[in-house]
């Protein structure tokens, strides 16, 4: 299946600059390959994620399709005098997990999401996304990462290569600090195991129904759920579903 995405151009003599004054993640590592990102709220709060790419005098940023117009907009309204310009381009992204076509780069998430190319087609190797994604609790965009409601730790992006803690400030830095360095996560997302089924975003509750989490994408038995620590051990229900903790 066809990855949704669409592929923004950033050009001009300050991307660089602007762009790490923004995102999670430190864009000084571009040389080395893609990053992987995300832009947040002043209250670290998620709005949007997404893959990075130097390419010549631009960095491509590839992202999904239904976050890519008000990902646009956010970014032209930090622009002031930076010397930037953000459009979209033609490009599409080829993925896959088998041998990689000359030009592809590694996924910079996990090893396991394989290759990406960019260009002019959408090709896919066939792959189960879903399940690979549930396998390694990766999260998707809309999906398990609501935007002003996640927050990036919980979701995993540290164990993801999203966030680095060293680049200094960007929008949203200084709660997510916080919730590394003088906060203990009370909850986050886990890959669970699932005994029947229930529709993406089901709350997850407690014997005695507490609510423990929420259960969102699902595969071969198993799902992703964002979950209490406290309530993990419990036995668990979403909807008609059983959820069973690892």
């Amino acid at each position: 299946m066809p990855s949704d995405r669409t592929i923004l151009a950033v050009t001009g003599p300050d991307r660089a600059h602007f762009l790490q004054g923004l995102v999670s993640n430190d864009i000084r590592r571009l040389p080395d390959g893609p990053v992987y990102a995300a832009l947040l709220t002043a209250q670290g709060k998620y709005l949007a994620d997404f893959i990075l790419l130097a390419q010549g005098d631009t960095i491509l940023i590839d992202v999904a399709t239904p976050q890519a117009a008000d990902l646009a907009r956010r970014l032209a309204m930090y622009r002031l005098r930076a010397d930037v310009a953000i459009a979209p381009t033609d490009l599409k992204v080829a993925r896959g997990t088998g041998p990689a076509p000359a030009g592809a780069v590694a996924d910079p998430r996990h090893p396991s999401l394989g290759w990406r190319l960019y260009g002019t087609s959408a090709a896919d190797d066939g792959t189960d996304w879903a399940a690979l994604r549930v396998a390694q609790c990766i999260p998707e965009a809309g999906i398990e990462l609501i935007p002003n409601d996640s927050y990036i730790l919980e979701a995993g992006f540290e164990r993801l290569h999203g966030v680095d803690f060293r680049k200094g400030c960007y929008v949203g830095q200084e709660v997510t600090a916080r919730m590394k360095h003088k906060t203990e996560l009370k909850r986050g997302l886990v890959t669970v195991r699932v005994e029947g089924a229930a529709p993406v975003g089901t709350p997850i509750l407690t014997e005695d129904g507490r609510e423990a989490g929420t259960l969102y994408t699902q595969a071969a038995g198993q799902g992703i759920a964002m979950l209490r620590h406290d309530r993990a051990n419990a036995a668990l229900t979403a909807g008609a579903a059983r959820v069973i903790p690892a």
